[in-house]
């Protein structure tokens, strides 16, 4: 088990302290009614002593070994958790590079992304994939140029955060490209995707409850926070759909995914402290 909460976290002893508030409540008057002899008092004490203490460890066991925690924001549900996008029934987010390439050679798309997994498992007919980006009227008003000295994939730059619904997946153009096809981004572009993002999700969710990765998380080269951590990244993600005032009603709910393999960075009873 990774120590993500300290032993002493504030958190968690101000919740603590809620609940050792209830149990003096309750055990002063269960005492109105019960005497306990002089010659059992220190051992009761202790017994008393050694609960609380187990109390606490096991909260704070507890608080290190989540692995969801659910938010409500703007009246809207916000589970985070656990989990693999393909597996979820609503609709799922994928993040494509800012030209929607599909052509999966570890060169320009790699096998290994979410975005690499979806066109090589997913996606049926790629040539109609491509078809369907290059006609659809909502992506032609947010091509932003034509990139016409580009030497390997698309030619044409969409908006950061434009979306393109294809059956239950939403399809977002997410990350910036170099001359070498490297994906990056600088703070204010990644902010500005969110931002955008979540706009174009109010146009085409329809009442239908989403999940959707932890954007960020695969880039290695974030212009000017070269330390930022999956941590941070959350919290940001957390914050920009408090701040884009989109609601989700009821029954249907926003899912943010996180890979079995970077819960470990994810400190899940923070959360809810982070708002």
């Amino acid at each position: 088990m990774k120590i993500k909460v300290n032993f002493f976290d504030k958190e968690l002893l101000k919740g603590y302290g809620s609940i050792l508030s209830i149990v003096s409540v309750i055990f002063s008057f269960i005492f109105i009614f019960v005497k306990i002899s002089d010659s059992y008092k220190l051992f009761a004490g202790i017994v008393f002593f050694i609960f609380l203490l187990v109390l606490y460890i096991f909260l704070w066991l507890r608080a290190n070994l989540l692995t969801r925690t659910q938010l409500l924001i703007n009246n809207s549900i916000v589970n985070i958790r656990v989990g693999d996008i393909f597996n979820e029934i609503d609709l799922k987010v994928i993040a494509f590079n800012e030209y929607f390439d599909t052509q999966v050679d570890n060169k320009i798309v790699s096998d290994n992304t979410l975005n690499g997994k979806y066109i090589n498992n997913v996606v049926r007919d790629c040539d109609s994939l491509d078809n369907l980006i290059e006609t659809n009227n909502h992506l032609i008003d947010m091509i932003v140029e034509s990139n016409v000295s580009r030497r390997d994939g698309k030619k044409s730059r969409y908006k950061l955060g434009t979306i393109l619904e294809v059956d239950t997946y939403l399809l977002t153009a997410f990350s910036k490209f170099d001359n070498e096809n490297r994906a990056y981004l600088s703070m204010e572009e990644y902010v500005n995707f969110l931002l955008n993002f979540w706009n174009e999700v109010d146009i085409v969710y329809c009442g239908r409850s989403i999940s959707i990765p932890l954007f960020g998380s695969g880039i290695t080269r974030m212009k000017g926070y070269d330390t930022i951590t999956d941590q941070e990244l959350l919290e940001l993600l957390i914050w920009s759909f408090k701040v884009s005032r989109i609601k989700f009603t009821y029954p249907s709910v926003v899912s943010i995914l996180i890979h079995e393999s970077k819960k470990d960075k994810i400190n899940f009873y923070k959360l809810k402290r982070a708002l």
